[in-house]
């Protein structure tokens, strides 16, 4: 796992590349906030360590701007300012935690271990197929980044494809998962929410093979 450290402090962020390198991390410095969004901009990382006081822009402004571009790794911020206005300011801005200087280097691998472990969690809640993105935890889908309003049935099928992505899903295996086997509904359920997800999504996601079911083809 990589984790981003952008901090001007030669001598912190030499410790802290020898703590988190202790722990198991490869690091990646940057000393100012041009050199952070450039290597968060070429490079995936488990997770950032942001300071505030940087020395051309702000973290606050590196921050804004990760989050603008859809950025989502964990940002955690380092900041001699532990001003209760100054933490509002950027959590409200994106953090996902903050710490102020000095700190225990214990503790900071604790967050740090503690955000990754969050973003897989996250992560193991989205499914994605081609430009179709199911967000499970937070009921949302969308199609090349817009929302796609999906109704409870829509949305339930369209997880159960996308978890099975690669593979026929029969109609009865469908209406098992969408009434829990409940014999008394209607016939044509199945086809009339796939007709509406193919309207909503794109008439090329779900396959149809007579015999099989239904199939979405796993992203590449």
């Amino acid at each position: 796992m990589r984790v981003l450290v952008v901090e001007d402090d030669d001598v912190l962020s030499d410790g802290l590349r020898r703590a988190l390198n202790r722990a198991g991390y490869s690091v990646d410095l940057a000393q100012d906030g041009v050199g952070g969004v450039a290597a968060a901009r070429a490079q995936s990382y488990g997770a950032i360590l942001l300071d505030l006081g940087l020395p051309d822009v702000n973290g606050m402004t590196v921050l804004r701007e990760l989050r603008d571009r859809g950025d989502t790794t964990p940002v955690i911020i380092l900041t001699a300012n532990d001003k209760s206005g100054q933490k509002v300011a950027g959590l409200d801005s994106g953090a996902d935690d903050y710490v102020s200087k000095p700190f225990d280097l214990d503790e900071l691998l604790a967050r740090v271990r503690a955000q990754i472990r969050s973003r897989d969690r996250r992560a193991s809640d989205i499914l994605v197929a081609g430009d179709v993105r199911l967000d499970l935890a937070g009921r949302v889908a969308t199609r090349d980044g817009a929302p796609v309003a999906l109704t409870a049935k829509e949305f339930r099928v369209l997880a159960e494809l996308m978890r099975r992505a690669g593979r026929f899903v029969s109609k009865s295996e469908l209406e098992d998962g969408l009434y829990d086997g409940d014999a008394g509904v209607e016939s044509n359920t199945i086809e009339v929410t796939i007709y509406a997800l193919r309207r909503k999504l794109g008439g090329d996601l779900i396959l149809t093979a007579r015999g099989l079911g239904y199939m979405i083809e796993p992203s590449r």
